[in-house]
């Protein structure tokens, strides 16, 4: 019988029963988590080996985009707010994570992740208002008032928009300089003026989806994308020209393209792309913008298709390393483990192992899996530590000895 109901008291039960103290689960947790390593200095050298592996590969592109990770029991988590998810239509708890991926035509890193804290300066605001008195009856209230105030304020300030967390993350990202010549791509949920001016600033081009309820000056009036979209498709359906662009991963897409250069509020020129896939062009369009005025149809399309690399990193993110399923609850254990999800990525996209022939299913038949490849790393850390078993066990040293060097009590 285990004195201890807990998945961990059993395991220690079974696996040492001899020991008055056995080796905890959460050894890993704490050194994860908890130990004095910079999560900070880990980023930062990560993303210096992803230039250096990626320097003479091509084209590079950085990809911006943000995601929601949701914890329905993780009310207490670091990040963690209950807000509408125009997504899944309803109201959830979620994490809002802000990402940066810098992809080329082989493959892809996330090299950054942001997790701003939830902001409640709407139900601090409410507060107010409903406990707002026409006159204090002492001063013992009125300076208790002050403090609410004061408090209101100083919070407010300190609230950070997505807009200006963006901004601090393409800022920290260019003043490394490790990815001077990538251009950005990101859609319309990061498209800001002091963003794109940012990039602009640098020297570099960003092309970017666009709101189809945004309006553009179109020959000396300002009118929504979609009502110039829908006047060209009916009364000049020819000015749209047919593209055949071959896309990141080598697959080719046919679009047809009406461009033009037009002046967004705010904004200097730039380069308006309508886009549709279908040469009736009854399908609906896209609309794409970027500061690039020489960019033709076929660049752009070939740009766009870089930004979806953010979309299966988030998703590698929820399904493989835990984006939804880790319940720390410290703002650096939560930074820590995204930060690690993404180097996680990186190593398991390096990793080339055969493809299985003992499998069965369709899915293994000559394609290398993500499960294949977290194979391949497990088989080689295991062979390195019977590798150095081996040497301790030629010097004569004891199995109980080798048992503590490996796995000390």
């Amino acid at each position: 019988m285990s004195p201890n109901k807990t998945l961990q008291g059993i395991y220690a039960l079974q696996v040492f029963p001899e020991r008055e103290h056995p080796p905890s689960r959460r050894a890993m947790h704490e050194a994860v988590f908890e130990a004095g390593w910079d999560s900070d200095r880990l980023a930062r050298q990560h993303r210096q080996v992803i230039a250096s592996d990626d320097r003479g590969r091509g084209r590079v592109v950085l990809s911006l985009d943000w995601t929601f990770a949701h914890h329905a029991r993780g009310v207490r988590m670091y990040g963690v707010k209950k807000g509408y998810d125009s997504v899944q239509k309803g109201m959830r708890q979620y994490q809002t994570v802000l990402t940066a991926v810098v992809a080329n035509a082989e493959r892809f890193d996330g090299v950054e992740t942001v997790v701003p804290p939830p902001t409640f300066e709407q139900e601090e605001k409410a507060y107010l208002k409903a406990t707002d008195k026409k006159q204090d009856d002492s001063q013992h209230e009125l300076r208790q008032r002050l403090i609410e105030l004061f408090s209101y304020e100083v919070h407010r300030k300190a609230y950070k928009t997505r807009t200006e967390l963006f901004l601090e993350l393409v800022q920290q990202l260019e003043a490394e300089g490790q990815f001077p010549d990538a251009d950005d791509v990101f859609d319309n949920g990061v498209l800001s003026r002091p963003v794109t001016a940012y990039i602009e600033q640098c020297g570099k081009y960003w092309l970017s989806e666009l709101e189809k309820s945004r309006n553009v000056c179109w020959q000396g009036q300002w009118r929504r994308v979609d009502a110039i979209a829908e006047a060209l498709r009916r009364d000049h359906p020819e000015a749209f020209r047919k593209h055949t662009a071959t896309l990141r991963k080598g697959e080719t897409r046919t679009c047809w393209i009406f461009s033009k250069v037009v002046r967004l509020k705010r904004d200097s020129k730039l380069r308006l792309f309508i886009v549709h896939d279908e040469q009736d062009l009854r399908d609906p369009p896209q609309y794409l913008v970027t500061n690039a005025l020489h960019w033709e149809g076929t660049k752009a399309i070939q740009t766009w298709s870089y930004r979806w690399t953010s979309e299966v990193l988030h998703a590698f993110g929820k399904q493989c390393t835990g984006f939804e399923a880790a319940q720390v609850r410290k703002e650096e254990a939560v930074i820590r483990h995204f930060r690690l999800s993404c180097v996680a990525q990186s190593i398991l996209q390096r990793v080339s192992p055969e493809g299985s022939t003992s499998e069965k299913f369709a899915f293994a038949d000559g394609t290398v899996t993500c499960g294949q490849r977290l194979k391949a790393i497990v088989r080689e850390v295991f062979r390195t530590v019977l590798t150095f078993a081996r040497h301790l066990f030629e010097e004569g040293k004891s199995c109980q000895h080798v048992l503590e060097i490996l796995m000390p009590a």
